[in-house]
């Protein structure tokens, strides 16, 4: 018994284990002959008396443990003391004015750095122990801090606490991508103080902000700096948004290619029939639900079974499976359940399908709102455009041509990897680009610079910025002129392995963002966000901080 409840402690010894019911009782004596004063630390042999201590302790064999300890009071042999007694404690089992053993407490401490406080509550209570959620995060809260080493390398970017008014800044390894310092602001006067303190960093992976790059220079000059690769992809499909939106006019008469028509089969009438059913079926969970408890009460029903058996035997309503009994088709049930609510167009719906006929369909849809509009219409023109599109006839042979494609589809097609692209994105691209040249150049650039980026080929940086600059696209030849301003940093970013990317830093930035978030939703009902269990707390606590989970994982956690 001795080697199983304490195989490491050789000062305490037990003197007897006794069951009572479903609980076992263990009492221990320490055997040391004296202890050290703690106040002064002196070494007392002199007893002063006794008494029994009852620290909670694990469960043994899944049954609860009373461990009854008798320590012993010692007087202080230092007449000076303050301390004039003391009372001895058991190496690695109790410590001063603790209520629990120390291997009680390294565990809660695991499962609260594992589960957080709820979760963890309802673990423990599987394991036997007796907890809170708030005793786990006191636990968590008295790990000492871990024993951090100088980073080598580290990623910085700037993060908003609230967009557009309060920004800062998170700084992170770069080789174990755990958040080292939160910074208040995001200009060069905040972190150059950072990294004057940490002498021994080699390498900086930033934007190209250039309040981060002054405050390298500046505070950090031994530092190899490196532009995140990131960034630059994102900075050149801003600058691609740019060059397609001067270009915009020529998107709107532009002949896009028409697939082929899909082969006509021959099919018999009822074929068909059926075919147009299922087509016109309803769809979504009820239309499901409702064709499968159709089938069943029809099941039922052929068996001879009665409406009251039926009803008796699913645990229905009589009248539900009365309604499903006199529905011919499960589709019965689902028609008509929607209910037509009022439109703001309902009064001008006359007064659009008059024009509409005078015109014979030809006039467009916006000069119709702009004249329903001047009537007193305050919807939107989306609700117009809806409702012709859907209700009123169209001309016969007519079909409208389809919207000419966005800005924002167009760049995807210059800057997505021509492999994630579907058939129809790729004649659409096509068409595109023989019909505006401009665009075909930009095309060609985002490709070589995206070939650039991925196989780390930056020595040909130089050539693609004079090629970029002699294009004169708008967008693009700005971007390559902001290269040249920051060159070193650029040929970084495209010759080494260095790089902050969207994992690391971005990753770091979206749960400061969402713990923000979450705890601004609750500062309103006096609740506050822990830092380390990612949960709803009344205590909200910096020891996250130190053991590398600052923020939450989901809004989900947030609840009180």
């Amino acid at each position: 018994m001795q080697e199983l409840l304490f195989p490491s402690n050789t000062m305490v010894v037990i003197t007897s284990v006794e069951t009572d019911g479903e609980t076992i009782r263990v009492e221990a004596r320490c055997t040391a002959s004296g202890a050290y004063c703690p106040a002064c630390g002196d070494w007392s042999a002199q007893v002063h008396g006794f008494y029994q201590r009852f620290p909670t302790d694990l469960s043994c064999g899944g049954r609860p443990c009373v461990l009854v300890l008798r320590v012993r009071r010692f007087v202080c042999s230092t007449p000076a003391c303050p301390q004039r007694t003391f009372v001895e404690q058991a190496p690695g089992l109790t410590r001063r004015h603790g209520q629990t053993t120390e291997r009680l407490r390294s565990t809660m401490s695991k499962v609260g750095l594992a589960l957080a406080g709820r979760a963890g509550a309802r673990l423990a209570t599987h394991l036997g122990i007796v907890t809170s959620r708030n005793t786990l995060l006191r636990r968590v809260m008295d790990l000492p801090d871990p024993v951090s080493t100088e980073p080598r390398a580290v990623g910085v970017d700037d993060f908003a606490l609230r967009r557009g008014h309060v920004y800062g800044t998170v700084v992170i390894d770069a080789e174990t991508h755990r958040v080292l310092d939160l910074l208040p602001e995001r200009d060069a006067a905040t972190l150059a103080p950072w990294l004057a303190a940490h002498p021994g960093i080699e390498v900086i992976c930033r934007d190209r902000a250039g309040a981060y790059a002054e405050a390298a220079d500046t505070a950090a000059p031994q530092a190899l700096q490196v532009a995140d690769r990131f960034h630059l992809w994102q900075n050149l499909a801003s600058a691609v948004e740019k060059t397609v939106a001067a270009h915009r006019s020529g998107l709107r008469d532009l002949p896009l290619p028409v697939p082929e028509p899909e082969p006509v089969w021959e099919t018999s009438p009822g074929e068909a029939a059926g075919r147009d059913d299922e087509t016109d079926a309803p769809t979504g969970k009820f239309a499901e639900r409702a064709r499968m408890h159709h089938a069943l009460v029809h099941a039922l029903l052929a068996q001879g079974m009665s409406l009251r058996a039926v009803a008796q035997h699913l645990g229905w309503g009589r009248h539900t499976v009365q309604r499903y009994a006199r529905a011919a088709s499960w589709q019965d049930m689902v028609k008509g359940r929607k209910r037509q609510l009022p439109s703001k167009l309902d009064p001008f719906k006359p007064y659009l399908t008059a024009r509409w006929a005078e015109t014979g369909g030809r006039v467009t849809v916006l000069a119709l709102f702009r004249e329903i509009t001047a009537r007193g219409f305050r919807g939107h023109y989306s609700i117009v455009c809806d409702w012709i599109r859907r209700d009123l006839p169209h001309q016969e042979g007519f079909t409208p041509p389809p919207p000419p494609p966005s800005v924002r589809q167009v760049t995807g097609w210059l800057t997505r990897h021509p492999a994630t692209l579907t058939e129809e994105e790729k004649l659409h691209r096509k068409a595109v680009l023989d019909r505006i040249p401009e665009l075909a150049s930009a095309a060609e650039l985002t490709s070589s610079f995206a070939e650039m980026l991925t196989t780390l080929d930056g020595l040909r940086l130089p050539e693609w910025i004079t090629a970029a600059k002699t294009s004169g696209l708008p967008g693009i030849s700005t971007f390559a002129a902001g290269l040249e301003g920051d060159f070193d940093a650029m040929t970084a970013g495209l010759t080494t392995d260095w790089n902050s990317g969207p994992v690391p830093v971005e990753g770091a930035v979206n749960r400061i963002i969402l713990w923000n978030q979450c705890s601004s939703s609750l500062a309103g009902r006096g609740l506050a966000l822990c830092r380390v269990t990612s949960r709803c707390s009344r205590r909200c606590t910096r020891a996250g901080d130190r053991h590398g989970r600052c923020a939450v994982r989901t809004q989900r956690s947030c609840r009180p």
